[in-house]
């Protein structure tokens, strides 16, 4: 997942604040993914479960990035393809309601792990942890499709 967010960041840092401010979330929340999952280059060797503060921090990190796709890129994509024409419209039409699917257990997992985790929830957290990074891997893939579109849209403009 980090060798593809270095490839979206070569194709698309640079033409927006928002699509850079959103790329850079994207990384620390990956970077904070692997850490709590114990994947390389962060492996757990000890076998001891991450600290709740950990999670949490985890959890707020990824509220904030699914706010912004929402409320903030979203709303770019979705302007950049009224623009571009129909084939770019129908995309977005096809791609949010997937991308919805994972915010919807991204949201499901925040309620989980920052109310108070217990040792059955401290239990589950590896195979919650799967699930979700199975979801944002297909959001990203999904994301990208968009800010694709998106800097077609920008580019089209420019010219």
């Amino acid at each position: 997942m980090l060798t593809k967010l270095e490839k979206a960041i070569d194709t698309w840092g640079g033409s927006s604040k928002i699509v850079d401010q959103w790329l850079d979330n994207r990384r620390q929340l990956l970077i904070n993914y692997c850490q709590l999952a114990g994947l390389p280059p962060y492996s757990n060797d000890t076998g001891t479960l991450p600290e709740e503060a950990h999670i949490k921090h985890f959890c707020g990190l990824l509220m904030d990035y699914v706010s912004a796709g929402h409320f903030e890129v979203y709303d770019q994509v979705a302007s950049a393809c009224e623009k571009s024409g129909e084939k770019s419209r129908q995309l977005a039409k096809e791609l949010l309601p997937k991308i919805n699917l994972s915010t919807d257990l991204a949201l499901d997992f925040n309620d989980q792990y920052t109310n108070g985790i217990d040792d059955e929830q401290m239990l589950r957290l590896d195979q919650d942890l799967s699930k979700l990074g199975q979801a944002m891997e297909e959001r990203f893939e999904l994301e990208d499709r968009l800010l694709d579109t998106l800097h077609q849209g920008l580019e089209t403009t420019a010219t």
